[in-house]
C-alpha cells in the first residue's frame, strides 16, 4: 500500500442510525442519500466514502460478537471538519449554539501551534473537532 496513494474514509458505527444521520445531515449540514437503510454515506470535499455510518447492530451480526453499546463521551477518536478560516470556526459555533447542541469544552479556542477549534459531541458520544489553520 502506498500511502500518498490511498484515500481515507471514516466510519461510524450508529446504534440509532436515524438519530445519528438527522444529527449529521439536519444539524451539522453534510448531503446525504440516505435511504431509511442499515448505511449512509455523507459527502464531503475529502470524496467518496470519507465519511459514512453503519448500524452497530448490523455490524456486529457480520463480524459475529455481542452488541455492547457505547456510553457518554467516545475517548477513542475524534473526526476533524476543517473549515476554510476562523472566521468560519467562529461563525459555526454560532449557529450549532443554536440547535441545542452538546459542547463539551466551551467555545472556539486558538492555540499557539495555530489552530482554532471547539467540539461537539454527537447523539452517541462521538466528538467532531471543528477547527482552522487559517486565521484569515
Amino acid at each position: 500500500m502506498k500511502g500518498k496513494e490511498v484515500r481515507a474514509g471514516v466510519g461510524l458505527l450508529a446504534g440509532n442510525m436515524e438519530n445519528m444521520v438527522r444529527f449529521y445531515r439536519d444539524v451539522l449540514g453534510l448531503h446525504t442519500q440516505w435511504d431509511g437503510g442499515a448505511f449512509a454515506d455523507f459527502e464531503t470535499a475529502s470524496g467518496e466514502l470519507s465519511l459514512f455510518m453503519y448500524s452497530r447492530e448490523e455490524f456486529v451480526k457480520s463480524i459475529g460478537v455481542d452488541y455492547v453499546p457505547p456510553a457518554g463521551i467516545n475517548q477513542t477518536f475524534e473526526i476533524a471538519l476543517w473549515l476554510p478560516s476562523f472566521a468560519d470556526v467562529d461563525a459555526e459555533y454560532e449557529r450549532l449554539s443554536r440547535l441545542d447542541v452538546a459542547f463539551p469544552t466551551g467555545a472556539p479556542i486558538t492555540y499557539p501551534f495555530g489552530i482554532r477549534n471547539f467540539y461537539v459531541a454527537d447523539p452517541e458520544g462521538n466528538l467532531l473537532e471543528i477547527g482552522s489553520a487559517n486565521p484569515i
